[in-house]
Order: C-alpha cells, then sequence, then structure tokens
C-alpha cells in the first residue's frame, strides 16, 4: 500500500499575521511542538536550505516579512507546512496553516492526544474558526471536483473557504465559535464520543477513529448519519453539486494575531 499523508488544515481569518506573531507561530511549531526538523524553505520549489541554531528563526522570518508567505519542509516531502495568509481582495477567507506528515504518526493514541492539544493551541493563538483535518486525498475528494473544459477536465472548489460553509465531515473537525453557533443544540445530539468540547468555545467532532477510515464503505456512513444529525443543508451536497444553504455567521470573527 502507498505511504498516506496526513493534512491538517488551520484557518485564519481575514488578516495577515504580523512579523512578530508569525515568529511566535513558528516557534511554537519546531521548537515547543516539533512537527519536524525544518530543511527546506522558499515557496514551492524549496530551493533555499534552513541553518540550524537560533538563526533559523530569522531566516524564515526574513522570507515571510518579504513576500507575505512561506512554505518550510523537512529533508523529504512528506512533512512540510505552508503559512499562507490570506490577502486583501474580495476574497478574504483564504489564509491557512496547512501542515502535512506522514498518517502512520496517527495509528500512536499519545500523538493522536498531542495533536489535539497542538490544533487547539493554534486556533486559541490565531483566532481560528475552524480547522480540519484528514488523508490528503479525502481533501481532494471533499474539497474539489472535476468539470469538462473543452477537450478536458478541469478542477474547481466545492466551497472557496469556510464563508460558503462546509465541504464535509471529515477525520477532525475543530469547529470554532461560528460553527459551534451555526450547530447549535445539534451537537449534543451526536453519538458518544464522536463530540468533544475543547473549552468553552471549540468542539471537536469526529467521526471515526483514525483517518484511514475515511472513504471506506463504513467511514462514509458514519460521515453520512453525523451530517443528517447536525443538518445536510451546512455541508455541501455532492450528488447534486450545490452549496450549503446554511452558513456561519462571521461577523464576530476575531483577528490574527499581531
Amino acid at each position: 500500500m502507498p505511504k498516506q499523508n496526513l493534512e491538517t488544515q488551520i484557518h485564519l481569518p481575514p488578516d495577515i499575521p504580523s512579523s512578530a506573531g508569525a515568529r511566535e507561530l513558528l516557534s511554537l511549531l519546531f521548537n515547543e511542538f516539533q512537527w519536524f526538523a525544518p530543511s527546506r524553505y522558499g515557496d514551492a520549489d524549496l530551493s533555499e536550505p534552513v541553518p540550524s541554531g537560533k538563526s533559523m528563526l530569522d531566516v524564515l522570518m526574513a522570507y515571510y516579512e518579504e513576500h507575505g508567505h512561506l512554505c518550510v519542509a523537512a529533508r523529504t516531502d512528506q512533512d512540510y507546512l505552508w503559512l499562507f495568509p490570506c490577502e486583501s481582495g474580495p476574497e478574504p477567507y483564504h489564509g491557512s496553516i496547512i501542515w502535512v506528515t506522514s498518517a502512520a504518526a496517527t495509528k500512536k493514541a499519545a500523538w493522536r492526544a498531542a495533536h489535539t492539544r497542538q490544533v487547539l493551541d493554534l486556533m486559541h493563538l490565531v483566532q481560528s474558526p475552524l480547522a480540519l483535518s484528514t488523508l490528503e486525498e479525502d481533501f481532494k475528494r471533499k474539497t474539489q471536483r472535476l468539470v469538462p473544459e473543452g477537450i478536458g477536465l478541469k478542477r474547481i472548489p466545492t466551497v472557496r473557504d469556510y464563508s460558503e460553509g462546509l465541504p464535509g465531515l471529515v477525520w477532525r473537525n475543530f469547529y470554532g465559535p461560528p460553527f459551534v453557533r451555526m450547530f447549535g443544540q445539534r451537537l449534543e445530539a451526536l453519538p458518544t464520543g464522536c463530540h468533544t468540547p475543547l473549552g468553552d468555545d471549540i468542539v471537536l467532532v469526529q467521526p471515526y477513529e483514525l483517518p484511514t477510515e475515511a472513504g471506506t464503505e463504513a467511514g462514509m456512513a458514519r460521515e453520512r448519519e453525523l451530517i443528517s444529525l447536525l443538518g445536510p443543508e451546512c455541508f455541501y451536497d455532492h450528488e447534486h453539486h450545490t452549496l450549503p444553504s446554511r452558513r456561519p455567521i462571521l461577523d464576530a470573527l476575531g483577528q490574527a494575531i499581531h
């Protein structure tokens, strides 16, 4: 079986983290959480080597300050991080922190517990309204679809960003205040073990124990069950290709770290 990657997306509010905020974020990820040992950085080509020692953050921050985004990777492409804040424009909710690592790590209960704590800490730090984590191929199934173009096909998004609602349920769904308000009491109707309050303002909804269950018959049946309880109108309809008719109210959404 080919190696499977886990992707965690922490969506940002419509604001750009300052240099101080971005430095605090990177220090947390690489020094405290130790997601991976940074080896290369830059844009998608990752052509620049990361120096070791105290100068690491200085070098990464210099690139972020010049370009407004940053990609960092380990020695292999299995582990990498995107810090991609949204820029000013007509679509203000595209910014995100994306971490990709091996899905094999999720087999360990200690790793899963640490993942929950770390995502929660990051959501509070950047005031994220939504974080999602699942297999890369599961994200592709739920966030993209193929449509005819000329003699071929092109990929288009199902929902462009969280202002248009949710693309579906994935392995881990961390719902911040706008989504907790949107679902309301329906969260309490979820089966035992699928609904975990993480403090006063964030709720974790997890249909199954491991991300490798995504895309299986049992996993998809569980997703449909939970979607029926939360409200199908809150999710993209993949059968009819229609956007969610119920969406979060984002008026009170916080700002990114400064």
